[in-house]
């Protein structure tokens, strides 16, 4: 293994981030420490404490780039950016990777965290058997493991976890979809098209969203039409999907639930496809695509969560961890809430962020007000010219 030196710095940067975060993260309701719903920075930053040494690089195992364009789009610039801030640079004191999900190559890549002498790890697992390897095999180096937006349910698992209630991702796309359900009358017939199966956050996306449309099948308000999954959130698999939903129900469709922006939009293209014109669908992570469906109507929602608030929660949890610090000092900088997760084995500590429904009504004020879109990625030649929700547009696009 190689050997470094301590590095000069954790700390520096800490004061800058925590006021760029108090920022980000002002949408976002405030946790307790019993584990409420979210987490929140305080205004005024840090005590101004002089740096702290890092006992080696931090590195950044990111899962792909075809599932979502968060995580190379968005994830990793807000990464590059909180510990560029915090004095670190970049290939020394810190790495980001993408294993473009190949999970033998994330369990290299962390092997070659190990060989770089890295004192933590962060990194989103690809699935909960390869996520546990790779925490079994940093651990077995002395790495302290951050599990990062996904939470590992096998093995005893991280030493801490970054990311959002991802139980109220799900129901946020319900309190949105739910009215708009009900407002097309009769009996909607319904569809879900979950996430990944190996991804435990599938799994909470669709605890969320579930308990809406249970309550509203046993009622006999809606009915059910199909609860599908698609392995590996692999989009062009949830168009096949979709269309096979479609042709099994005679097109008999009026809405449906999808995990995430790349779902949704395959959705919308099945039912596009189909004819049926728009129906409510729903998305998750706000990209670019998703934000312009909002405005051609061919998605009734997102949920934005602020990447950027979770990147630098996490930076600054990986600085203390890498500098001997526990947890506490980041809750004692920051304000944060730590509440508690079981991953089936173990309760792992939590910094928990709240999501944020997004409409066509509510870009502007949400994902284009905090700088995580842009208006030139979103109104296109192409939006601006087929655009469905023309009040929104003129708000959003000028």
């Amino acid at each position: 293994m190689k050997l470094r030196a301590r590095h000069p710095r954790g700390r520096r940067g800490f004061a800058w981030i925590a006021l760029v975060l108090s920022l980000a993260l002002v949408a976002a309701a405030c946790g307790d420490d019993d584990g409420g719903d979210g987490t929140t920075a305080a205004p005024g930053g840090t005590t101004g404490a002089p740096a702290a040494a890092i006992d080696g690089p931090i590195w950044v195992l990111l899962p792909d780039s075809a599932t979502s364009d968060r995580w190379e789009n968005d994830d990793r610039r807000f990464f590059e950016e909180a510990f560029t801030a915090a004095g670190l640079t970049a290939g020394d004191d810190f790495t980001i990777v993408n294993a473009e999900g190949d999970s033998a190559t994330q369990l290299n890549q962390a092997e070659q965290a190990i060989n770089d002498g890295a004192s933590v790890v962060l990194f989103v697992e690809i699935d909960s058997g390869s996520g546990a390897a790779v925490i079994d095999t940093l651990r077995s180096a002395d790495v302290k493991v951050i599990n990062y937006d996904r939470l590992t349910i096998e093995g005893p698992g991280a030493d801490l976890y970054v990311s959002f209630d991802n139980v109220q991702v799900g129901r946020t796309m319900a309190e949105i979809m739910g009215p708009a359900i009900d407002a097309l009358g009769g009996v909607p017939r319904v569809v879900m098209l979950n996430g990944g199966p190996e991804d435990n956050n599938a799994t909470l996306f669709r605890q969320g969203y579930n308990e809406t449309v249970e309550a509203k099948v046993a009622a006999g308000e809606w009915e059910l039409v199909a609860d599908q999954a698609v392995p590996g959130w692999d989009n062009q698999q949830a168009l096949t999907i979709a269309e096979q939903i479609l042709v099994a129900a005679d097109n008999d469709v009026d809405a449906i639930f999808a995990a995430n922006d790349g779902l949704g939009n395959s959705a919308a293209v099945a039912v596009e496809n189909a004819g049926l014109g728009t129906i409510p669908i729903s998305g998750q992570d706000a990209t670019a695509v998703g934000m312009q469906n909002l405005l051609l109507g061919k998605q009734n929602m997102s949920v934005y969560k602020p990447i950027k608030a979770e990147a630098f929660v996490a930076a600054a949890a990986a600085l203390a961890l890498a500098s001997g610090q526990s947890l506490d000092s980041v809750t004692s900088e920051f304000g944060f809430a730590v509440s508690t997760i079981n991953n089936g084995t173990n309760d792992i500590p939590f910094f928990a962020l709240t999501p944020i429904g997004v409409t066509a009504d509510n870009i502007f004020e949400t994902v284009i007000a905090d700088g995580f879109r842009t208006v030139a990625e979103i109104c296109t030649d192409d939006v601006i010219a087929n655009a469905t929700e023309t009040d929104a547009l003129a708000e959003v696009c000028g």
